[in-house]
């Protein structure tokens, strides 16, 4: 799985109430509405910059805050194909996974705001203009679940999760 688009950079502690703002959640029953005010309140013109295929590029702590899974789920209709970033909340980073959007743990001091990196999930590699960047790998139950477009989509393609 290889991705490729522009990266836009945001710094540490970014709350889902930056990624999906509270004054919009009267709209979380209208998905595609809320995904036009993705990371409003951290960049007011990203939108405007902002192209399906295009990832998010973030410090420590991505996705902080409550447990609102509408954030992930509006990155992904909006058309993030990813988000990477060097840590993410945790509750964040498994409903992410659970509704299919790719996210990966990396350090991100060395992409540049605004240029286009390639992102080769299956081996952990971000493709920029000065070279490579590894990331930790998605454990291959991840990739399976990232593949059927999310874990309800799996599940109901495969059945039960087998763990080894």
């Amino acid at each position: 799985m290889r991705l490729k688009g522009k990266a836009w950079k945001f710094g540490d502690d970014i709350s889902t109430d930056h990624i999906t703002p509270g004054r919009y959640y009267h709209l979380r029953s209208n998905m595609p509405e809320l995904a036009k005010h993705i990371m409003e309140d951290a960049d007011p013109d990203f939108m405007k910059k902002f192209k399906p295929g295009d990832f998010i590029v973030a410090g420590k702590n991505f996705g902080m805050g409550s447990s609102r899974e509408h954030a992930p789920l509006a990155l992904k209709i909006a058309g993030v194909s990813a988000v990477i970033a060097k840590s993410f909340a945790r509750i964040f980073y498994r409903n992410a996974i659970n509704i299919g959007l790719p996210l990966l743990i990396a350090p991100t001091d060395e992409i540049r705001d605004g240029e286009e990196i390639e992102v080769d999930l299956l081996k952990g590699t971000i493709y920029t203009e000065r070279g490579e960047i590894r990331a930790k790998s998605l454990p291959e139950i991840m990739i399976k679940i990232l593949n059927e477009g999310g874990l309800v989509n799996y599940v109901k393609k495969h059945g039960d999760i087998e763990l080894d």
